[in-house]
């Protein structure tokens, strides 16, 4: 019987080190807890640290390994942008979901107000009757002519969601940003699904706004509720399938959509409880104001310009900058102006809404090329005042018909769109007409138009230069409170309020509103006025020229009218909606911040491949504020144990050999023709001083010695030419 065996295991990864997997619960129950564990780390000898999405491990010890500036570490956190929604506009605005860091971030969650049209107004008699006549399907012919009152839809409305926002888990979503009012229509809607706990971020004025909006949506709502009475249990007739088919095509395009797929995104209006529920779950934030989710992402909001408190937004983390850019307006005559500079150094781009631009605008591409370098040619062509010129420019007309109406024995009804746009109105009406000597009423009728009014002139901060000025002029910041202390303005929460009935001269026979004599009206109703302008096409390169992002994501239905084939400073991907798209990486590092008392411990040594100096190290792995921090690690009695060395790579057959003879060790080498972990198998057969083994795989390396001194001693040969720690 030959001599009892003993085995020493000594374990030497080829091209990883396995660590233990920390148990990771709900982030937003741990808030202070770390995204980052620590994963695999390549042969240059680096650990890279990796986060899974939205998960985060304990406050636990790790161990890990430093660079020998110990202020970088790998990043792999796959990241990717999904457009649920390009939108239609202001009233429609895109909405998008990205996930970052591991966290699925929702821009905006707005309602197809535009979908509405396929409701009929409120029936009087002469409606009745088409209404009942039109119940009978069996009298109705799915004919194509051309549309008419009677092809609408005579039910209490339903409003059109984002469809494919539907199809997401809404437990899934960490948080939402909302960039303007209109953007935040819908949101009582996912505020109320069971499972929705996200954080939602928006502006102070943005969040007034959209509330006051949303109360107006539900009072006009209660009108046609009044009407038509309650709906069925089974759901609007409208919706049947067979009531579908007979419908125009054109309405039937926005009832169903392009495919047919868009009828699950009808919903019925939500309730003043839901509105109230969803503002109470919204943080509001200043320009400029921080605001850090999880201890990871740091978000931001800036003016966008393009109505008052509508924001773009940057998020910050670790992991690089994104600035999401929504409609936006560089020269604003009632709102702050956009503010382009704060999104100067951002990772990546996300463009979000162009939907507004003319298509077949000309954009003189070989000015923006590259090797256009001159800064200031550029900054003025961003800074010129054409947008505002041609926004009061518009405004003109509409006063110009208004007034030639009403000089006609006519009347004016105006639907409330922008807010900001609707007091620019108020003030360039009142000059025409005192310019033209008529004195007529002016009417708001809205049921918040008189708290929307007084809220308005009292938000300075928000406000473009010019508004702000009159402030410290003593005047008011909008001639709306001027006009409505000289009764010019007459403000009344319905349109039959007893003092707007006792103001008109008489109604028709017939029921609908004919104020006599002429009269201006401005009605909250859901109408729709074009006049907004965001980014021009011309502007889109020479801001992104300025901004210098590393990525752009722009939407592909803009790619043949915006090129960047002369571009080579940053990469443009182009998205579609309703698909994903990978986001590289951003950065090939981040900053690890690390304690004095753990660097103090460092003890360096030099990797002879790479000429690196590298350390081991134990602490906490933390994130506070966005930044990762390594923290001491509190050892119980203060006593620390030895911990055993770390190898890696695969060992070299003939080096190996060289080093055991050294030590007066002999063997041979035989190759390992049938392992299926990897070609690089052999095992080394000792014949003096004693038999013995060592068989080296891909994962694992196996001694296998009678005698534990010479276990011993071929351990430390492994050592000698292998790197370690």
């Amino acid at each position: 019987m030959g001599p009892k065996s003993v085995n020493a295991k000594v374990e030497i990864p080829k091209s990883e080190i396995n660590k233990r997997r920390l148990k990771r619960p709900n982030p937003r129950r741990q808030p202070a807890a770390l995204g980052p564990r620590l994963s695999s780390f390549s042969r240059t000898g680096a650990a890279f640290i990796d986060r899974q999405p939205r998960q985060l491990p304990c406050f636990q010890p790790l161990l890990c390994l430093a660079w020998a500036k110990y202020q970088f570490y790998k990043s792999h956190t796959p990241c990717g942008s999904t457009c649920l929604c390009q939108g239609g506009g202001f009233n429609f605005p895109p909405c998008h979901i990205l996930n970052v860091s591991g966290f699925h971030v929702l821009f905006d969650c707005p309602l197809d107000l535009s979908a509405l049209t396929v409701f009929s107004p409120l029936p009087n008699d002469f409606y009745k009757a088409i209404c009942k006549e039109n119940s009978d399907s069996q009298n109705r012919q799915k004919v194509e002519k051309p549309l008419d009152a009677n092809d609408l839809i005579f039910a209490e409305p339903w409003y059109k969601t984002v469809n494919n926002l539907h199809l997401w888990n809404v437990s899934f979503i960490d948080v939402v940003l909302i960039s303007s009012p209109m953007g935040m229509l819908g949101l009582p809607f996912l505020t109320r699904m069971e499972g929705f706990s996200a954080k939602i971020y928006i502006t102070e004025a943005a969040a007034r706004i959209g509330q006051l909006m949303m109360e107006e949506l539900i009072c006009m709502n209660m009108e046609y509720r009044q009407f038509y009475g309650a709906e069925e249990s089974s759901g609007p007739q409208w919706m049947k399938w067979e009531e579908l088919e007979l419908l125009p095509s054109a309405l039937r395009k926005i009832a169903l959509g392009e495919d047919g797929s868009e009828l699950g995104g009808w919903m019925p209006l939500y309730s003043a409880a839901h509105v109230k529920d969803c503002i109470s779950k919204v943080q509001t934030l200043r320009f400029g104001e921080e605001a850090c989710y999880n201890g990871i992402l740091i978000i931001k909001a800036f003016s966008s310009g393009l109505d008052i408190g509508a924001c773009n937004w940057i998020i910050s983390g670790a992991k690089g900058n994104i600035a999401y850019i929504s409609g936006s307006n560089f020269a604003s005559g009632h709102a702050m102006d956009f503010d382009y500079r704060a999104i100067q150094g951002s990772d990546l781009i996300l463009y979000s809404d162009l939907s507004s631009l003319d298509s077949t605008e000309d954009i003189d591409q070989s000015s923006f090329s590259d090797d256009n370098n001159n800064w200031e040619e550029l900054m003025n062509s961003l800074s010129n005042y054409d947008e505002s010129v041609e926004e009061m420019e518009k405004l003109a007309f509409i006063c110009s018909c208004a007034i030639d109406s009403v000089k006609a024995g006519g009347s004016v009804l105006i639907p409330i769109n922008r807010v900001g746009v609707f007091l620019q109105l108020l003030e360039q009406i009142a000059i025409f007409m005192e310019c033209s000597s008529l004195k007529i009423p002016i009417y708001i009728i809205s049921s918040v138009a008189e708290e929307l009014l007084a809220y308005t002139n009292t938000i300075p901060e928000w406000l473009c230069k010019q508004r702000q000025e009159k402030l410290f002029s003593g005047d008011p910041l909008f001639a709306h409170v001027k006009l409505i202390k000289e009764k010019k303005i007459h403000v009344f929460p319905a349109v039959h309020s007893p003092k707007l009935l006792n103001l008109a001269s008489c109604f028709l026979p017939t029921g609908v509103c004919g104020l006599v004599p002429p009269f201006i009206c401005f009605d909250a109703g859901v109408g729709i006025i074009t006049l907004y302008l965001f980014l021009r096409l011309q502007k889109v390169q020479p801001l992104l020229k300025i901004l210098q992002p590393k990525l752009v994501l722009f939407p592909e239905e803009w790619r043949t009218h915006v090129s960047f084939s002369d571009v080579t400073s940053f990469s443009v991907s182009h998205y579609s909606e309703n698909e994903t798209i990978h986001i590289p990486s951003l950065k090939e590092s981040a900053e690890l911040e690390i304690a004095a008392d753990i660097a103090s411990k460092f003890q360096w040594r030099m990797l002879k491949q790479k000429k690196l100096n590298i350390t081991r190290l134990k602490g906490r792995l933390f994130v506070n504020h966005g930044k990762h921090q390594l923290l001491p690690e509190n050892e119980p009695g203060g006593s620390s144990q030895t911990r055993p060395f770390l190898h890696w790579g695969s060992p070299d057959p003939e080096n190996l050999l060289a080093e055991l003879s050294k030590m007066g060790i002999n063997g041979s080498v035989e190759r390992c023709m049938t392992d299926a972990e990897s070609e690089d198998g052999f095992t080394v057969k000792v014949q003096d001083p004693e038999k013995s083994m060592i068989e080296v795989r891909a994962a694992v390396t196996v001694i296998s010695a009678a005698d534990k001194n010479l276990a011993s001693r071929i351990v430390k040969a492994m050592e000698n030419i292998l790197e370690g720690i």
